[in-house]
């Protein structure tokens, strides 16, 4: 059996190329995941031993070198683990070496595709084993999306990582430190099989030199998040993993260190507050080094402020965030995400930062992904901050690029232009793409979702009359009801106010009505609200100049409960003869004046745009019979006596009364 395995294996030989070779040997002779417990132990090592000598009889156009560092006991000097290329192929000097592999690795840092870092193997002539575990892992790194990796089993069928596998499975004892556990890190990325023997033997030799306490801080992340996403993070190993860590003076620690082991404690070992002492440490020391960092450095360590719900580093979020306005032309999508986020997580509304999006953003919407440009119009959102350059670009990106977004991102993107009050100047083509992709995948929202954009569209007066019918269905009602939320009053809230706007601005639905027991007699809920309270502030200035106008207390109610369920700040009732009666009179009222006394909140950030849920109140409000007057925050700023007060209030009351005074 042995010996007719050897004449197929010298006939095959004789036929191909190297990196065929390599590919028939790994994968078809030795099919097994550990090939040393194949059915013939006895042929295994001869099979082993004479692809070992016909790989080195070949000589590749392009050499894979490796050479082997900070191991002790090797020999120094340029190791071929590909076949013997020949002193054409070798460096004059480690210094050429080290200058090939700085260049190689700066041409890697660019690459965005699998297709990219192939070719630059294949035309660079001599690889370090850095160089090559470096190209493993960056493939496991652009092959990734949202979901994971894509495609994993045919990225493993690839020649060229075949070929980087069997290498580094081969000589997985004579690979430098750096080299192993880069390897090792990105076989795990590439969701090799753990019981391989690539596997296998990385492992055990990973483990052997961390038994040493010979491994650096990088060597040390990147072994600790190999085994987190290898075991988790209850690993025994973990813990060790950190004691190392935390044996080494911080004080020398660079800052691409610093920020390894942030992402090594954001990945999962700092869950739960663990290493917490560490962490204060480490968020003082980037405290100091934060305008030094680089803008990745800057993304990383944000991230994990979130993920590690560092709210006590306060300081050092304002100022990472501060640092990384001069960096938002040069973040990458996935870069600008954690900085996002972490914005939105601790609550910080920077005005540099936003000016610095509203210059770049247009400029990037029509290629920026999805998910990236989701989470500035999340942001914006959030921070209630209405920028018509960021918004119109999104807005057009929006009618061209949509069609393969999800439908959250959708969402995302859309809800902002209801909350902010905003439409865009392609308003038509925007509202027309909506209700086409609404159209064609009606089914793939989820009900809370869907109802959240139906809603952010009717607060700018656009009205969703295909879709309501399906809203109100009673199909549709038990699947939002089955959510995790359930129907919670926000929903209801909602759905009240869909089912209003209906019935009072678009007169042509006919479709069915919002069952009773789904509506609520208030748009006020605790915490995220349709409405919003009035500034007690603001209405304590509003309530002494109304009185000191009307002449009593008890000509205006506040905080008055419709039987529409909006609540007026204020309410005046007048008769049919235009006299003010008191605000217990039930009979005989003729004109109601509602009064909105809106302060900052109700208001865009830094803005005089009314946001969207005030806007529907008052535009229903006027339907529904109420002469709405609005007092805002930017109109009573400007008075400065109590007699100015009274008399802006006269004018904006009773703008055709001559008030004669009592």
């Amino acid at each position: 059996m042995a010996l007719n395995l050897l004449r197929l294996f010298n006939f095959i030989s004789s036929k191909f190329q190297t990196c065929n070779i390599l590919q028939i040997v790994r994968w078809k002779l030795y099919p097994c995941k550990n090939f040393n417990k194949i059915l013939y132990p006895q042929c295994s090592q001869i099979l082993l031993t004479t692809c070992l000598k016909v790989c080195h009889q070949w000589v590749p156009h392009k050499g894979y070198h490796c050479v082997a560092r900070d191991q002790p006991g090797s020999t120094s000097g340029t190791v071929c683990l590909h076949g013997d290329a020949g002193d054409s192929f070798e460096m004059d000097s480690k210094q050429e070496q080290s200058s090939s592999e700085e260049e190689f690795l700066k041409y890697l840092n660019n690459s965005k595709t699998a297709k990219q870092i192939f070719k630059l193997l294949k035309s660079s002539k001599s690889i370090t084993d850095i160089m090559a575990a470096s190209a493993l892992l960056k493939i496991s790194q652009v092959e990734k999306d949202g979901n994971g990796l894509r495609n994993p089993a045919v990225l493993l069928e690839n020649e060229t990582v075949k070929a980087l596998c069997f290498q580094f499975e081969q000589e997985s004892e004579r690979l430098s430190t750096r080299a192993l556990v880069t390897a090792l890190y990105a076989c795990v990325q590439l969701y090799v099989d753990p019981q391989s023997t690539l596997m296998m033997r990385l492992l055990s030799e990973s483990q052997e030199r961390f038994g040493k306490g010979q491994m650096l801080i990088k060597d040390l992340c990147l072994l600790g998040n190999a085994f987190l996403d290898l075991e988790g993070p209850s690993c025994g190993i973990l813990k060790q993993i950190m004691e190392q860590i935390q044996g080494q003076e911080m004080d020398i620690w660079t800052s691409e260190e610093l920020t390894m082991v942030y992402n090594l404690l954001g990945a999962g070992v700092g869950e739960g507050g663990n290493y917490q002492e560490l962490l204060n440490k480490m968020n003082s020391c980037s405290l100091h080094l934060a305008s030094r960092l680089s803008h990745k450095a800057k993304s990383d360590i944000l991230n994990a402020m979130v993920v590690l719900k560092q709210t006590q580093a306060i300081p050092l979020v304002i100022n990472l965030c501060k640092h990384s306005v001069r960096h938002i032309p040069h973040f990458s999508d996935q870069e600008l995400i954690p900085v996002l986020n972490a914005l939105m997580c601790f609550g910080i509304s920077d005005r540099f930062f936003i000016d610095a999006l509203e210059r770049n953003i247009p400029k990037k919407a029509f290629v920026m992904q999805p998910e990236a440009i989701s989470k500035v119009m999340q942001y914006c959102n959030q921070q209630r901050i209405l920028s018509p350059p960021i918004f119109d670009a999104v807005a057009e990106s929006f009618v061209y690029n949509s069609d393969n977004f999800t439908t959250k991102e959708i969402a995302l993107q859309i809800m902002p232009f209801g909350r902010l009050n905003y439409l865009p100047p392609n308003a038509g083509q925007l509202f027309r793409k909506i209700e086409s992709l609404l159209r064609g995948r009606f089914s793939q929202f989820q009900p809370q979702t869907l109802l959240n954009l139906l809603h952010s569209c009717i607060l700018i007066g656009r009205f969703p009359v295909n879709f309501v019918s399906k809203i109100f269905s009673p199909y549709f009602l038990q699947l939002l009801e089955a959510q995790g939320n359930g129907l919670d009053k926000f929903v209801l809230a909602q759905l009240t106010q869909l089912f209003m706007t209906m019935k009072l601005e678009c007169r042509i639905y006919e479709g069915p009505s919002l069952p009773p027991k789904y509506r609520v007699k208030s748009f006020f809920t605790a915490g995220h609200s349709l409405e919003s309270l009035v500034d007690e502030h603001l209405y304590g200035k509003v309530k002494n100049a109304l009185t000191e106008l009307l002449g009593a207390r008890n000509y205006f109610a506040s905080r008055v409960l419709t039987p529409y369920g909006y609540t007026l700040d204020a309410e005046i009732k007048l008769d049919e003869e235009g006299y003010v009666l008191p605000a217990s009179w039930h009979d005989e009222v003729f004109r109601r004046i509602a009064l909105c006394i809106d302060d900052q909140r109700r208001f865009a950030i830094n803005s005089q745009n009314l946001l969207g849920k005030e806007a529907i109140k008052q535009r229903q409000l006027q339907l529904l019979g109420y002469d709405v007057v609005q007092i805002p925050f930017y109109e009573l700023d400007k008075l400065q006596t109590r007699e100015e007060m009274v008399e802006y209030l006269h004018k904006k009351i009773f703008p055709h009364s001559y008030r004669l005074a009592w």
